[in-house]
Parts: structure tokens; sequence; C-alpha cells
């Protein structure tokens, strides 16, 4: 279950009680559903947004993954469409959620289809990688609520397979994500054939200034919402790094599977060919492995995420298109073979683990090529990562030391007459101080040193 509210934070009313659903104003309906689901107590996020989109706002929300934001737009946009009780016409929809991947794209759709188990709607997900026919069928008698990806909506909507004249409600959850998945055209594209007069509802990570210059196009007045820094990292989780040269990391992580006797591991890789070449790797010495990527079809996607989810695999290896989106109960460990270019996407990759109370631990493979990610991640997290280096894995070009300043810690710059010493020179210091290689005007100072001296060689103390 993506959204939980039995671990909640208890939040007090103005009343000195305890804050509930009830009390947030949700019919009968919704509440007998959240009790089979075991919610009890909002969080931030949903007693900040349910009155708030009950009464019709705009809003602007940053909100991390597994703060209960599906809740928080979800069960008041549920209630707004059964309460105002118009009947959806064919091909049409009331409200669209947008969502940056079909994994996400699943998972919404899965929570709204429980908090919605007692009310009469139709609801429905379409996204891209399976065919379109059937989606085209489906939207034939109207939905109530659609969950889409940006790519496959604009697709129907050129077939006039989905129209928008009874749309009430936009809500786009993960905004920073799409953008940075290059979805900026098709969100233009989507919001020209949307009418003007109707409520938005932002939900992101991050308020950047891509995300700032979406928001006053495509809202009016908004209710501005940040309950949880976008630089929350679960507390529960232990991570750390284990510097690595980029060769030698497939190697590194096999040693790491067997010496520490890993059950279910989940894996982030930067590229699908990364992907593809791990999985190959790990099944040649007998691992039970499979791997998801945008090139692979969403069917074969979804078996192999449910065989990870039952155990039937032992290692699900990733791009981020599993970053986000991804709910798998008790995950134990994640993994990142490789760092990811946006810093944000550690916080979500990191997130799949110590999810709903539970302990987990994320483990990052470093080498001196993602210093500036690494570096980038601790600025992002206020956190230094520790390091942990593996004997016969310390790497030769080493990782330079960071902090959580956004620095990378370096030794202090060579003096402007190199020092008379055949044996080390400044390019040797250099790569002794842990710094990257020393490229080649960094080192002229050593063709500057006599390659004979004629005196004694002088010694340092």
């Amino acid at each position: 279950m993506a959204e939980t509210g039995k671990l909640a934070p208890l939040l007090i009313s103005l009343d000195g009680t305890v804050m509930t659903f009830a009390k947030l104003g949700l019919i009968e309906p919704l509440l007998r559903a959240l009790e089979h689901l075991n919610y009890t107590t909002p969080t931030p996020v949903q007693a900040e947004a349910i009155p708030a989109v009950l009464a019709g706002r705009d809003l602007m929300a940053a909100a991390q993954t597994g703060t209960g934001k599906t809740a928080g737009f979800a069960l008041p946009l549920l209630q707004r469409l059964t309460m105002e009780g118009e009947k959806v016409t064919s091909n049409s929809v009331r409200a669209l959620v947008l969502v940056p991947t079909r994994e996400l794209a699943e998972q919404v759709h899965a929570n709204i289809s429980e908090y919605a188990e007692h009310l009469p709607l139709r609801t429905y997900a379409v996204y891209g990688g399976v065919s379109i026919n059937p989606q085209m069928m489906k939207l034939r008698k109207g939905i109530d609520l659609l969950v889409a990806t940006p790519g496959r909506l604009l697709d129907l909507f050129r077939q006039n397979a989905v129209k928008f004249s009874q749309l009430q409600t936009l809500v786009l959850d993960e905004a920073d994500r799409m953008l940075d998945l290059g979805f900026a055209d098709e969100l233009r594209s989507i919001y020209a054939a949307l009418p003007a007069r109707r409520q938005t509802l932002l939900f992101s990570a991050t308020f950047s200034d891509e995300i700032r210059l979406m928001a006053g196009q495509m809202l009016n007045d908004p209710l501005s919402v940040e309950v949880s820094p976008r630089n929350v990292a679960a507390s529960s989780v232990k991570q750390w790094v284990v510097p690595v040269d980029k060769k030698r990391k497939p190697e590194l992580f096999s040693h790491l599977l067997r010496k520490q006797r890993w059950k279910q591991v989940l894996v982030f890789a930067k590229t699908r060919n990364g992907v593809d070449q791990l999985v190959e790797r790990l099944r040649g010495q007998g691992v039970n492995c499979d791997g998801i990527h945008g090139d692979k079809p969403q069917a074969t996607r979804q078996r192999a995420l449910d065989s990870f989810k039952a155990r039937e695999i032992q290692i699900l290896v990733a791009t981020d298109v599993a970053a986000r989106g991804l709910d798998i109960d008790d995950l134990p460990l994640v993994v990142n073979f490789d760092l990811p270019i946006v810093a944000e996407d550690y916080i979500h990759r990191i997130g799949r683990t110590g999810r709903a109370g539970a302990t987990g631990e994320a483990i990052s493979l470093v080498c001196a090529d993602e210093v500036q990610l690494l570096s980038a991640i601790e600025t992002l997290t206020r956190k230094t990562l520790p390091r942990h280096e593996e004997p016969d894995f310390v790497p030769e070009h080493r990782v330079p030391l960071t902090d959580a300043t956004g620095q990378v810690l370096k030794k202090p710059k060579k003096p402007k007459k190199p020092k008379e010493s055949g044996a080390k020179g400044k390019l040797g210091r250099w790569m002794d101080s842990g710094d990257t290689p020393a490229v080649a005007p960094q080192a002229k100072p050593v063709r500057k040193v006599p390659t004979f001296n004629t005196g004694p060689r002088k010694r340092k103390p």
C-alpha cells in the first residue's frame, strides 16, 4: 500500500482533539473505505490539501513520495465527483490526473480504486507501452476520473477517443519529474485543449523556477502547501557510499551480493544498456534477476515487477522509470549502481525502502566521475554520506571528499614554483590526495622539473 495513514504523526485539531478524516469533512463511503484500509489519522499534506480541494481551490503542494499525497487529492476529488452527480458522457472525463510514468499510473489508479470502492464512479488508467485499442473501447463509456501519462493521453485525444468538455479538475502529480522526462511540450498541448474554467492541483517534490512558471500559467490564485521539505529522506533508511573504480562496479556488486548474502535488492542503473548488461552478467553467475526500463513492453515490465514483489526473483535492476511509483512491501535494500543525474531522484530511489515505519538500507557505488553528482545529493539532503571502502576494491582513481555544503574538498592549489623533487611532482600529489587524475594543464609543472639533477638530491625531513 503506497498511501498510509496508520503510522502518520497525530495531528491535533483546533479543539485540542486528534485530527481525523471525519473532521476533514469526508463522506461516509470514503470513511468506510479508509477504515477498511486501516487509515486512522491524516498526514500533514492530507490535512492541508483535503479541505482546500473540497472548497474548489487551486493548489500548489510540495510533497515527497510517502507523504500520503495521493489520498490528499484523490479523496476530495472522489467526493466532489460523487456529490455533484453529473453523468459523464461518452469519451468524456470529469477529472484528470497526469503522472510521469506507467508504473506510477498503475499505482495511483490502484489507490484511487480502493478509495472509490463504495462510490458509483468509473475510474481508469491509460499509458503507453500497451495496445491503445482496449483503452479506446473503455473510454467510450465515459470515465469520471482518469489517470494518464502525457504521451498516451495526447494520442487518445488526437484520435478523438477522449474529450475534455466536461473536465472539472486537473491534477499534475510529480510535475517536476514530468519536466525532467521531457514532457513540457506534451503538457502545453494538453493545457491548450482543456477548459479554461477548471480546478488545477499541482504536486511537485520541488518548487523550481520551471515549476513556478508552469504554476503561473496553469493555476488561478493557488493555495501553497509545503509540509515536507524537498530534502526529506526517511530517517529509517541507513545510507552510505562505497568508492570504486567505474570499470570494477559490476565486480564489486557481485562481491557484495555474495558477502552480504542479500535476499532482495532493487538496483538502479543510469542507462537502459546498463540495466541489460548487469542483468546479463548476474544471470551468467546464476543469480535469479530481471530488469525494467523504458524500452521494455509494459506487460514485460509488469511481470518482472510482480515477480520481484512475490520474491520469485532476487534482484530487480531498473532505470529511474522505477524511482517513483513502485510500492514494494518490506523491501530491505536499494543499491545505486549509478548515481542519478537529478539529485531529487536519489530521494525517490531510496524511498522504495524504509517505508511505513520499516527500516532499510541504501548503498551507492560511486566512482570518481560521479563526484559532482554525489556532492549535489549531499547538498540536497544536507547530509554527508559516510564512505565505507571495501578491501580489494579501493579505487585507483580516488573519489574526492565532499560535504553537505556542495563543496568538493581538494588539496590546496600547487605553489607557483615547483619543489625540486625527482621522486614526486605535483601530479603525484594530486593523485595521492584522492582527487581525480590531473589533466594535461595540471601536469605541466612536472615537465618543468629537470630530468637530471647534477647536485645532491634534496629530501624532505
